[in-house]
């Protein structure tokens, strides 16, 4: 050991406490490069510096240490929250690091009057109450679909104060009369009763469903004795689809009851860790994720940190926790278990499952990335972030339509693999079923066209498709998915031209990432790539004359003019039916006449 950390701890070893606490190690440049906790701070600072058997990592730390902090806890327990919180805020280099920087999506309870229940991926300081986090957007819009069918709750963004209601400012709308929200708009739902549906909302994300069918079951009943039958089976339908989705989704007994399940699974200095968050013997949150271990620290070691850091990233209020063995886990009112037998150990053997599924995903995808360039890779990594995808955008598509003078519609496909232009994989689609300029049926066929034959083959589906357009192109890429039974197969975006905002199926608002960001300089470069092959391959099809128009088949009409008429009216369907007054406003009298004679003959 060299004179400077031999100086470093005489400095300091007269004043070491024995009591509990935490300490921190800084190097040269004052970076904080270590934090730990102690029962005895003295016993424990020492122990660095007058051992000979540590580990050499252990022994690199000992090299870098320059100065030496300390806090004083009232207990244990302290001393490990402590030190928790300030890894997670300082992420030291020789500290376990949690690979778990991602942000994730809520369900939030608008703060306004009768409030909204919809999707969002941000958490902004307004007053709103925020439930979640959800590690899946698939899982997101699950629910949301399960709350509309189920519990009536507003949908509009109309201003629902008492003054706006009793001056009879709105009427209700189609949601109304479909039987999906009451009509506070109207005052015909009290504020009361609207708040016990998003209290049945609250228990619905808490996996507590009896309070949702005792509710229902008794509403049913009541109205079924006032001889209310139309409202009683519609109370009845809601009913039904709670109690299906309840036996989709219990995993074990409801006697289980709220229990957080941990499994860890080290392989060298990286460890992954699968979390089940059950409620009532459902599960409503999994995640895995991985710890980096710079010191080589056992499993009884990392397994207590990830704990904490999960559950204070998923709101988790559990007071039951179980691992596959006993740690030093030092949360007041926290029970932790260790389970022999029965529905506990069912669902730790799997959550191990699910662990040593990640675990073969990443050796997977290390092995694939052998082949990669690294800052590809980085980047597409950045992208999986800002997007919040589930799966690593290896295979990326891309999708834009052309026509010429507003017809001669075309449609085209790139194909991004690694973050490289795959040319071998471009596709092109002359457009078969489409009428006239329909840029949202245009792109549903290509898009449909694409993937049935991609699933008839049983080829590969990309991560991410990006559909050139805003909303309503996005949507129409959506059906034609949702047609062929594929919805959930890849993520679909749309990126919209004028402010480059990224639109998400079924989100209300647009994702705006930074302008100079490198993911959206990712998305231009694959959109501007897919701009420009789709308008040379329509530009060569134009010059091979792929393109007839039947027009130009009458005699006395040129192709200029049977260009300009298809210009005009959109289709030669519906030249067809126009008058001769209205063909004369666009080739004149004579030639009008021709072209009306034809169709008319």
């Amino acid at each position: 050991m060299n004179r400077m950390v031999h100086e470093v701890y005489k400095e300091i070893s007269g004043i070491l406490p024995v009591q509990p606490g935490i300490y921190k190690y800084y190097n040269t440049e004052d970076e904080l490069i270590y934090v730990g906790k102690a029962k005895n701070l003295k016993k424990r600072i020492s122990s660095y510096f007058i051992k000979n058997h540590q580990s050499f990592k252990t022994h690199e730390l000992v090299k870098n240490i320059n100065r030496i902090e300390f806090t004083i806890v009232n207990n244990e327990s302290d001393a490990f929250f402590l030190e928790n919180s300030l890894i997670k805020q300082y992420q030291p280099y020789y500290n376990i690091n949690l690979k778990d920087d991602k942000t994730y999506p809520y369900i939030i309870v608008k703060k306004e009057p009768f409030p909204r229940v919809f999707f969002t991926r941000k958490k902004v300081n307004d007053g709103s109450e925020y439930l979640g986090p959800y590690t899946s957007v698939f899982r997101v819009r699950e629910l949301l679909e399960f709350i509309k069918q189920t519990i009536p709750l507003r949908t509009c963004k109309l201003n629902l104060t008492e003054r706006n209601i009793k001056a009879g400012k709105f009427k209700v709308c189609l949601e109304y009369h479909l039987g999906n929200c009451k009509g506070p708009c109207e005052g015909l739902q009290t504020l009361a009763d609207y708040n016990e549906g998003l209290q049945q909302v609250k228990n619905l994300l808490k996996g507590n469903l009896q309070p949702i069918i005792k509710h229902f079951t008794n509403e049913m009943k009541i109205l079924a004795s006032n001889l209310d039958f139309e409202k009683a089976a519609l109370v009845k339908h809601r009913l039904d689809f709670v109690l299906n989705y309840q036996s989709k989704s219990i995993v074990a007994g409801s006697n289980t009851g709220d229990v957080d399940v941990f499994t860890i699974k080290k392989e060298a200095e990286v460890a992954f860790i699968n979390f089940l968050m059950v409620r009532g013997g459902t599960i409503i949150q999994t995640h895995t994720t991985k710890a980096i271990s710079r010191l080589d620290e056992p499993e009884q070691e990392i397994l207590p940190h990830t704990i904490a850091q999960l559950r204070q990233a998923f709101n988790s209020d559990a007071l039951e926790i179980v691992i596959p063995f006993l740690i030093d886990y030092p949360e007041q009112g926290v029970e932790i278990t260790v389970p022999k037998a029965g529905n506990k150990k069912k669902l730790l053997e799997l959550s191990e499952k699910n662990a040593a599924y990640f675990v073969e995903q990443e050796k997977a995808r290390s092995r694939l990335h052998l082949n990669y360039d690294a800052k590809d890779i980085q980047l597409l990594q950045g992208l999986q972030q800002d997007l919040q995808l589930k799966e690593l955008p290896l295979h990326i598509e891309c999708f834009d339509n052309s026509h010429f003078q507003g017809s001669y519609l075309v449609s085209a496909m790139v194909c991004f693999k690694n973050g490289q232009p795959s040319k071998k994989d471009y596709r092109t689609f002359n457009v078969k079923t489409v009428q006239g300029i329909d840029d949202f049926a245009t792109m549903n066929e290509a898009v449909g066209r694409r993937y049935k034959r991609l699933n008839n083959e049983g080829a590969a589906f990309p991560q991410l498709v990006i559909i050139d357009g805003g909303k309503g192109q996005l949507n129409a890429a959506a059906d034609a998915l949702t047609e062929l039974g594929l919805t959930g197969k890849t993520t679909l975006i749309g990126l919209a031209k004028n402010e480059e905002e990224v639109f998400f199926v079924g989100d209300k608002e647009s994702l705006k990432l930074p302008y100079n960001s490198e993911s959206l300089k990712l998305l231009r470069r694959i959109r501007d790539e897919v701009h420009h092959f789709v308008i040379n391959f329509h530009r060569n099809q134009r010059s091979r004359g792929i393109f007839k128009n039947k027009l130009a088949e009458i005699d006395g009409i040129g192709a200029a003019t049977a260009d300009r008429l298809v210009k005009q009216f959109k289709s030669v369907q519906s030249v067809s039916g126009k008058s001769i007054e209205e063909l004369s406003e666009v080739i004149g009298p004579a030639k009008a006449k021709v072209v009306f004679d034809y169709f008319n003959q």
